[in-house]
Order: structure tokens, then C-alpha cells, then sequence
């Protein structure tokens, strides 16, 4: 497990939109987060897989296909994004149990690898089920980060109001003040 901080600026959405949110920008320069094995065992800390999928280069190679996938599924066309997510889903399906506390269900992987990718992907399946118009790019200028709007009107443009929606207030005053 990695001791070393995550550094994304937004972390906490749902499994799929984290993925996405792997790359973001600082300062004009993008970052990634999956540029290596350090970077993944940060991720998989964040979200709670640490313990059971090991930070290695198949794990990797596998969340990035997933992480391209999932992003061809938020900005691009239907029919360009369903073969690319179904590529990643194909690795594994969901086990229907009864157990003692009930019906269950649980992800099996013929690889393990292709578990976090897989979780991913199946993630995204249950936000767009749920409600695909709250899945959201951030409206500041140079954010690329995405989140699941969960404000009660839905009309949340940014991924931080501390960070992006701060400075788009700020460029809106000051373009206002520069006029008067």
C-alpha cells in the first residue's frame, strides 16, 4: 500500500468519474496520476482496492485502456464508446449469490488484473442507468476534471467552488470592473 498522498485535486466521485479524473491540470501542464505504479497504488489506496488488487504494470495497462474507454463514453459518440467499454466489461461479470443475509451480488474476473478496470467501467454502467445528465466536465476554462452532480437542482458547473468556481467569479469581476 502507498503512504504517499493522493495529489489529484478532486478526489471522492463515483469509481468511474475518479478514473477519469486521474489526469487534471496544474498550472497549464496536464498531470497523471497513472503514469506509473506509484501513481496506481495511490489510486487504488483512494478508492479502497489496495488490499486486493496488487499495483503492477497488467493493473495499469488495464485501468488506462479502461480510463480511455470510459472517456470515449463521456465525449464522444454512443456507437464509438459501447465496443471500447464492452472490451473492458468483457473481463469479468457479476456472480449472483444467496447468502445469509440475503440476495448478493459480487464481481468475478477469469484475471484479477482487469478487476479495477472492470469495477470502473461497471460503475459508469450504474451512473448512466441512474442519471446520465449529471455526469459533468467542470466549466472552468482549463479543467478537464468530471464529476456526478449531485446538487438538488442539478446545476453544479464546477468541480470545486473553492478552485474553479472561484476564479470564474473572479475573471467575471474583474471583466466587470475593467468595463466601468
Amino acid at each position: 500500500m502507498s503512504s504517499t498522498r493522493d495529489p489529484r485535486p478532486l478526489t471522492g466521485e463515483p469509481l468511474a468519474l475518479d478514473l477519469l479524473n486521474t489526469r487534471w491540470n496544474r498550472e497549464g501542464v496536464t498531470q497523471d496520476l497513472l503514469a506509473g505504479t506509484e501513481g496506481l497504488a495511490v489510486w487504488l489506496a483512494s478508492n479502497g482496492l489496495a488490499g486486493a488488487h496488487p499495483a503492477d504494470a497488467d493493473v495499469l495497462d488495464h485501468l488506462r485502456e479502461a480510463r480511455e474507454a470510459l472517456r470515449a463514453a463521456v465525449h464522444g459518440s454512443p456507437e464509438e464508446a459501447a465496443p471500447l467499454v464492452d472490451s473492458v466489461l468483457a473481463h469479468g461479470r457479476i456472480r449472483a449469490r444467496l447468502t445469509v443475509a440475503g440476495p448478493a451480488e459480487e464481481p468475478e474476473f477469469a484475471d484479477p488484473s482487469w478487476g479495477p478496470a472492470w469495477l470502473a467501467a461497471r460503475n459508469y454502467l450504474e451512473l448512466i442507468t441512474r442519471a446520465p445528465e449529471r455526469i459533468r466536465t467542470c466549466s472552468g476554462g482549463s479543467c478537464i476534471l468530471h464529476f456526478f452532480d449531485t446538487s438538488r437542482n442539478g446545476t453544479r458547473r464546477w468541480c470545486s467552488m473553492a478552485a474553479c468556481g472561484n476564479r470564474a467569479k473572479a475573471s467575471r469581476h474583474y471583466a466587470r470592473s475593467k468595463e466601468s
